[in-house]
C-alpha cells in the first residue's frame, strides 16, 4: 500500500512558502502522493493552483484532489484548470471528486445545491469528452492544451450514486476521514460493480484520515472542530477526536486500511507546520 500525505492547504494560518516547504519535504521524505481536502466557502487555498505551484518545487510526488467540490465550476474551468496542471507536472494529477454536502460552497459560487447531483453526472460525461480534446459545445474549439489526454478521476462520497459513477466514470474511488473497518464492506462493493460492468483490471482505492503529532493536539481539534461545524458538534468532535497523534497511533493503522483493500493511505494534517512531514515520515514510513 502507498502512503501519501496532505498537504494543509485548508489549515488556517499556513503560508505560501510553508505549502512550498511542505511540498519539497514530502518529496525527499518518499510520499507517494499529495493530496488536498477542498471547500469553497472557507479561508482555504485552491487545490489546482496549490498543484501548480507545488509541480514547480518537486519532479516525482504525485498531486490527488481528495475532494474536489466540481460542480461549484463550470466543466470549462476545470477542465483547462486540470490539463493545465496535468501539462505542468508532466501528469502527475489524479482529481479526486464529489458533489459535496455544504449548501454554502454552492450559494457563494451561484450554483444549484438542489440539482448538484444531476449537475455532477453531467459534468463527468463532459469532462470525458474535453479531455479527448472534443469542444464542450458544437462549434467551438476544444478547451484544454492539446495532447493532454485522459487525467484520471477517482469518485468520492459513500452513496450507490458514488459506486455507479465509479465504475462509469473513475479509474477508482476515494474515502473521506473514516476508520479502516467502515472502509471494507464499501470496498468491497465498489469491486463487485466493477466486475459486473466489466471494466477490466481493478478501481484504485484510496482513503483519507488525518493526523497530528508532536505537541499540537490544541490545534489540531481547534482545526478540525473549526472546518466540520457544519456537521454539528456531536460528529465534528467525533472527527477532531479520530486524528492520529501519535506515532503508535499511526504505525497501528496502516495495516489496518491495507487489509480493507486500500491501496493508498493518505494522512492528512491539522497543523500547517512543515515539521509534521518529517514526523509523519519517520511514523509512517520507517
Amino acid at each position: 500500500m502507498d502512503i501519501g500525505i496532505g498537504i494543509p492547504n485548508s489549515v488556517r494560518g499556513t503560508t505560501g512558502p510553508q505549502l512550498l516547504e511542505w511540498a519539497r519535504r514530502a518529496e525527499a521524505a518518499g510520499f507517494s502522493s499529495l493530496g488536498t481536502i477542498g471547500r469553497v466557502a472557507y479561508p482555504s487555498y485552491e487545490e489546482l493552483t496549490v498543484f501548480a505551484a507545488a509541480g514547480a518545487v518537486t519532479e516525482r510526488i504525485r498531486f490527488l484532489s481528495n475532494v474536489l467540490i466540481a460542480p461549484t465550476r463550470s466543466t470549462a474551468e476545470l477542465a483547462k484548470q486540470a490539463a493545465t496542471v496535468q501539462q505542468l507536472t508532466g501528469g502527475r494529477l489524479t482529481l479526486g471528486v464529489s458533489p459535496g454536502g455544504r449548501e454554502d460552497d454552492y450559494l457563494v459560487t451561484g450554483r444549484d445545491f438542489a440539482a448538484r447531483g444531476r449537475l455532477f453526472d453531467q459534468q463527468l460525461t463532459d469532462l470525458q469528452r474535453a479531455f479527448a480534446g472534443a469542444p464542450l459545445v458544437e462549434g467551438s474549439a476544444p478547451v484544454v492544451p492539446d495532447g493532454t489526454g485522459p487525467v484520471p478521476i477517482l469518485i468520492g462520497g459513500s452513496s450507490d450514486a458514488a459506486i455507479r459513477r465509479t465504475v462509469q466514470f473513475g479509474t477508482g474511488w476515494t474515502a473521506g476521514g473514516v476508520p479502516p473497518q467502515m472502509i471494507a464492506p464499501f470496498v468491497e462493493r465498489v469491486r463487485a460493480a466493477w466486475r459486473d460492468a466489466g471494466r477490466g483490471g481493478s478501481p484504485r482505492i484510496v482513503a483519507l484520515n488525518y493526523f497530528g503529532l508532536g505537541d499540537t493536539e490544541e490545534r489540531s481539534r481547534g482545526y478540525l472542530l473549526d472546518y466540520y461545524g457544519f456537521l454539528g458538534p456531536e460528529t465534528a468532535e467525533m472527527i477532531a477526536g479520530s486524528a492520529h497523534r501519535s506515532p503508535e497511533a499511526v504505525r497501528d493503522v496502516i495495516p489496518a486500511f491495507e487489509e480493507a483493500g486500500v491501496d493508498e493511505l493518505v494522512l492528512d494534517p491539522t497543523v500547517g507546520d512543515p515539521a509534521q512531514v518529517d514526523l509523519l515520515a519517520r511514523a509512517a514510513l520507517g
